[in-house]
């Protein structure tokens, strides 16, 4: 009777963890989005200061090192917590930990997103963003935990 009960608690969990990670998706996405929509013709940008943005940015990416580190082992540890007493337990620290290296992921997404008010050319604010979604693919959960 508790074999049966396992596979729903994990069905739950990646649909709560899918579900996460493409609200987080749109979370990196919508201020670019929003922010070309309404964006003025580049002689109104107030200041030239969005190179040291767009730095900032690429530098962002080395705060996902650890992070991405954290979700492997996370990761590995739900994957041997299959099928055992504590596979909810091990569901919800891979859950805190993608949780945080998404944000994580973000970053450079963001700092791409308030670069476009201070200047930043658009294609260096698109490979901001396309850097935050190689890093988001790295966060989706593998097959092997279903």
């Amino acid at each position: 009777m508790e074999h049966a009960a396992l596979p729903d608690t994990r069905r739950r969990w990646r649909a709560r963890l899918a579900l996460g990670w493409w609200g987080q998706l749109g979370l990196c996405l919508l201020p670019m989005l929003v922010l070309v929509a309404l964006r003025e013709p580049a002689a109104a940008a107030p200041t030239q200061s969005g190179l040291p943005l767009f730095g900032l940015g690429l530098l962002s990416l080395f705060v996902s090192l650890p992070l991405f580190r954290a979700y492997k082992h996370a990761l590995i540890a739900t994957g041997r917590a299959l099928d055992s007493a504590t596979e909810a337990d091990a569901w919800a620290r891979l859950a805190a930990c993608r949780r945080r290296a998404l944000l994580a992921a973000g970053l450079p997404a963001w700092s791409g997103a308030a670069g476009l008010w201070f200047g930043l050319e658009s294609v260096a604010a698109l490979l901001l963003c396309g850097a935050s979604l190689v890093l988001l693919l790295l966060y989706r959960l593998p097959r092997q935990l279903a």
